[in-house]
């Protein structure tokens, strides 16, 4: 190995006081030189072939010309993480409710949307909504419900618009001040989604009106395009929009779907109504009669029985009544409590955020204006401080919205798309080209997502990905609230005490001898035998 050194000569000297610095150096570099030793002294053996190379060359020895080679260390990023702690990922920070462990970074993750949007740095996102996606038993709904509860504690409030399962109302009457509103089963709420809902502050008297009437209009051809299957005629929207002005205009501006269904019964006779109203008016009628006559009454056809009550923590509108009635029942169920819930909480002067979590959420898309208003509240949301959760349990689920190529299907993927933070959970073997053709998901994480635990999640936050466990932090007091599967138990568990036999128990399944008088092992290996001609 070659030693460099360097000398430093002031200066200011004489030529003598430099010979004899020069004289100093070259002294003390002789001295840190070793001194020569011959091999006997080292101990080594003498080679057995003179020369440079002697035999390390054919017998790996001491002598070998060859440079020594030593293979790169190679280990993995979690190992190296433990060995070099700076190069872990520094997370979101400490603002917002604790979510669960970053599991590459080993530390606390928290999370709030609304803390996200308002970071500024690299680590923001341009979203409040969030798409929850997973397989059933992956651990979405406890997620969910952890990261909303714990939000109660920062200010935020939630809103569940349709609980098609029920499971939302036991945590809503766990917390104090939560509020449930049943739909079905005999309790004779009902919800006008026609209501007018409170005013705007900072609008004018025709910009709330014009609001107001567009958000009428818009659930109206939702609810009827949904029932129909296809988009309405031109005719039939000039019939609905000309029932519903003639409704508000004979209650005082409190109009039902109960009057709209009359004021289309008389457009339906009026043969000599412009514009061929007659005819357009038959088809929305029929579609109405079924919330004011059908399987739908009593809930939505008249005006509203409750209020929302707008300082409780979290408040739950249970429709798991009306879900057993079928999958269109439950659809327009969904857009009715939703659209009232909209009317209320769409006041960006509350000052208020909210959580509004959408249970199957592709039930809200199941038509062109349902899509439309969907994607209009969504992009509305920043504007009214509201974070939507999405929850789906798979991409196949939105094959339901539309037919194969559609528009209907097109603008549902693209919505869902375009949700900038993600939760995705273990996903089945199928979903893996969805979520890179749809999601744009790396083809690592795709197949991570397949194996990740119960409770274990990909959270997507703007440009950033982590690798998250919720349920490291949750308390008992969560598990036992938030679990969902406690209908479900195995028939036989596996029990680890042992247990003792009962002789006596085995007495009873013994075989008693023929004879009793023979207690032989030849008595007890005899068949009984029968006396034939008793029978005969």
């Amino acid at each position: 190995m070659t030693r460099h050194a360097a000398t430093f000569t002031p200066t200011g000297l004489t030529r003598k006081e430099r010979r004899d610095l020069q004289k100093q150096i070259v002294q003390a570099q002789q001295e840190e030189t070793p001194e020569r030793s011959s091999r006997r002294g080292r101990n080594l053996p003498e080679p057995a072939v003179p020369g440079p190379f002697g035999p390390g060359i054919t017998q790996g020895g001491y002598w070998n010309l060859a440079k020594a080679w030593i293979p790169a260390h190679q280990a993995t990023s979690q190992h190296i993480a433990g060995i070099y702690p700076f190069v872990a990922d520094s997370g979101l920070g400490h603002r917002g409710p604790i979510l669960g462990v970053d599991l590459n970074a080993d530390a606390l993750w928290h999370f709030s949307p609304w803390e996200a949007y308002v970071d500024s740095t690299e680590r923001g996102t341009f979203s409040t909504n969030i798409l929850v996606l997973g397989a059933y038993r992956g651990g979405k709904s406890a997620t969910v419900k952890t990261l909303v509860t714990r939000s109660i504690a920062f200010g935020h409030q939630v809103v569940v618009p349709s609980d098609p399962k029920g499971e939302w109302v036991t945590v809503a009457e766990a917390i104090p001040g939560g509020r449930v509103i049943r739909l079905g089963g005999g309790t004779g709420t009902r919800l006008n989604p026609l209501d007018r809902g409170p005013r705007r502050t900072g609008t004018s008297d025709e910009q709330h009106e014009q609001m107001v009437k567009q958000r009428r209009i818009g659930t109206l051809i939702a609810l009827i395009e949904m029932t129909l299957g296809n988009r309405l005629t031109a005719v039939e929207h000039a019939a609905i929009l000309d029932a519903l002005e003639r409704c508000v205009a004979r209650t005082g501006d409190h109009p039902t779907l109960r009057g709209v269904y009359e004021e289309l019964g008389h457009l339906a006779g009026d043969t000599q109504a412009a514009f061929r109203a007659a005819e357009g008016a038959i088809q929305p009628r029929f579609v109405l009669r079924r919330f004011v006559e059908g399987d739908l009454s009593g809930l939505f056809e008249d005006e509203s029985t409750v209020e929302f009550d707008q300082d409780a923590p979290i408040v739950v509108t249970d429709t798991s009544e009306l879900f057993a009635r079928g999958d269109l029942a439950a659809q327009l169920t969904q857009v009715c409590s939703t659209a009232w819930i909209q009317a209320v909480i769409s006041d960006r002067a509350a000052r208020r955020t909210r959580y509004v979590v959408r249970e199957e959420g592709w039930r809200d898309m199941t038509s062109l204006a349902s899509l439309q208003m969907f994607q209009q509240w969504l992009k509305l949301s920043r504007h009214y401080g509201i974070s939507n959760i999405v929850i789906l349990h798979k991409m196949g689920d939105l094959d339901a919205v539309g037919e194969d190529g559609s528009l209907e299907r097109s603008l549902a993927y693209s919505i869902v798309g375009d949700i900038e933070n993600k939760f995705i959970f273990r996903v089945n073997h199928q979903e893996q080209t969805a979520l890179r053709a749809r999601l744009n998901l790396p083809a690592p994480h795709v197949e991570m997502a397949r194996q990740l635990r119960k409770g274990e999640f990909l959270a997507y936050v703007g440009q950033y990905s982590y690798l998250v466990d919720c349920f490291a932090t949750s308390t008992p007091w969560e598990y036992e609230l938030f679990a969902t599967d406690d209908a479900v138990n195995p028939a036989d568990r596996e029990d680890a005490t042992v247990r003792v036999i009962d002789t006596g128990a085995l007495d009873d399944y013994w075989p008693e001898p023929a004879d009793p008088a023979d207690s032989t092992v030849a008595g007890w290996l005899t068949t009984e035998t029968r006396d034939l001609t008793e029978e005969l």
